[in-house]
């Protein structure tokens, strides 16, 4: 024990005793509006692949919300299909187990086949960027999302982008010949199977994360889908030929559970609003000046590539073009959309 003798507390001046008493209250007062706030968590899961245009601005826009909106949003990033299967994620979506996820229009096939046809069903309905640019970032794109909340409980919010699909494949396709009986894996989605059954080849829905797997087994022949993901998921070590068929373009709708939407105060709908258009507008720009890059890294890793000449691929369009009209036939409503995005072609 110390034998310090012990200095008499003195009383405080009124000044300090006011700079006490406000540091305290400002101090409780900071406290209180942070208790008071109310935390929403926002669970983005997708099956997109790590180190991706797109995946890499999935993870800017947890970034952003999480920031912009001072913490009240907890925006969390799961990549790859960790928290399940592309079909897994768009149902949990739905119903609000997660809160956002990525996908393609033609999801929707079985309940507002209206909107699959934006999402590039049936194949070959998209020309080029500057078509889908017309028909997705315009008064039409506003529509889809109008009937994707009415219909499923989801809203888009933004429309993001993988771009062309090309065929990977163990051995070459060169034509439709070549195409016949081909294992080639699709969604788990109607449009997808039909599509190539009528170009000869033979559809295996198999889930997204299952592709590699099955490459290497011998259960698929070849996978359909953009460089970048045949660059991030490696699919490229199991099939050596990819053929430059641009059957399919495939945007991904930003898809955000409505319920959760609606109960975010007003600023924060308009932050998951405006910051999912202004960055998904940038990972489009990124994505189609990367592709070219993408292309050049498979052929790189010993990919072999394949290009249709203009006779052959006009043989594969009107192939499908029957399942325009038959895909058409599944409501009025998708009707007259085949009809307007064939119109602005």
């Amino acid at each position: 024990m110390s034998d310090r003798p012990i200095a008499p507390k003195l009383p405080l001046s009124r000044r300090q005793l006011m700079r006490a008493t406000g540091a305290s209250a400002v101090s409780l007062g900071l406290a209180g509006h942070a208790l008071g706030q109310q935390k929403f968590t926002l669970r983005l899961a997708h099956s997109e692949a790590v180190g991706s245009p797109l995946t890499q601005a999935l993870q800017r826009w947890c970034d952003v919300l999480n920031s912009r909106s001072g913490g009240r949003i907890d925006a969390q990033h799961f990549p790859g299909s960790q928290l399940g299967s592309y079909t897994q994620l768009i149902e949990q979506s739905r119903i609000g187990t997660i809160q956002a996820t990525v996908g393609g229009p033609d999801t929707e096939e079985s309940v507002a086949p209206e909107i699959a046809a934006t999402g590039g069903a049936p194949g070959f309905i998209f020309k080029d960027e500057g078509h889908v640019d017309k028909i997705l970032q315009g008064p039409l794109g506003d529509e889809v999302s109008a009937v994707a909340r009415r219909k499923t409980g989801v809203e888009f919010v933004a429309y993001a982008e993988v771009g062309f699909r090309h065929i990977l494949s163990k051995r070459p396709v060169t034509n439709l010949e070549s195409l016949k009986s081909l294992k080639i894996r699709v969604p788990e989605i109607k449009v997808w199977v039909d599509f190539w059954r009528r170009l000869g080849a033979s559809p295996t829905p198999l889930p997204y994360a299952e592709q590699y797997t099955a490459l290497s087994t011998g259960v698929i022949e070849a996978v359909e889908a953009d460089f970048f993901s045949i660059l991030g998921f490696k699919w490229f070590e199991q099939a050596k030929h990819l053929t430059l068929s641009y059957h399919w373009f495939l945007p991904k709708a930003v898809r955000v559970n409505a319920r959760w939407l609606d109960a975010l105060p007003a600023d924060l709908q308009a932050l998951v609003r405006q910051s999912a258009r202004d960055i998904f507008a940038e990972q489009r720009r990124d994505n189609r000046q990367r592709t070219d890059s993408a292309l050049a890294e498979l052929v790189k890793a010993g990919v072999t590539v394949h290009r249709l000449p203009n006779d052959e691929a006009s043989r594969w369009f009107n192939t499908a073009r029957p399942l325009f009209d038959e895909f058409s036939n599944k409501s009025a409503e998708t009707r007259a959309m085949v009809g307007r995005i064939l119109a602005a072609r």
